[in-house]
């Protein structure tokens, strides 16, 4: 059995967009995109972060998976002047706007796929959240589920 897996990617965590897929008859095959083109740089990101943190080969078996996404707080969340700095009583406890946590997990999901697992419909069981934080990016973990 492997030891669960734990690691932090820094970075303003994009939501991966609807899937669309486009039939190009010159190739005789299906293309599909992500709608969300802006989130190909993060996919990187997590690429680059899951390779430094594991090179073993592929988990093929049923996963379990905890992705704790940070933002950072607004602007408007804190006052100014002499109160530049302190977050005001109005300023909301969680971050309950777009991006929607489960896009958010779709792009890492993705970025996972052939990195760490084989697919991931492996993953049987998920946890997800996302909170403000200062350090902006996601932390990772990913252990074999056991019945």
């Amino acid at each position: 059995m492997r030891r669960p897996l734990t690691f932090f990617v820094a970075g303003i965590p994009k939501p991966a967009g609807s899937k669309r897929g486009f039939f190009i008859p010159k190739l005789k095959r299906v293309v599909i995109t992500d709608a969300n083109p802006n989130s190909k740089d993060w996919k990187t990101d997590v690429k680059h972060a899951a390779q430094e943190a594991y090179q073993g080969e592929l988990w093929d078996g049923p996963i379990s998976v905890v992705f704790k996404f940070f933002q950072t707080r607004p602007a408007c969340h804190f006052g100014t002047g002499k109160n530049a700095g302190v977050l005001k009583e109005s300023a909301p406890a969680w971050p309950s706007k777009k991006p929607d946590l489960l896009k958010l997990a779709r792009g890492v999901e993705d970025a996972l796929t052939s990195v760490i697992w084989v697919d991931d419909a492996q993953i049987v069981h998920e946890e997800l959240s996302k909170s403000y934080e200062t350090r902006p990016g996601v932390e990772i973990t990913i252990w074999e589920a056991v019945s």
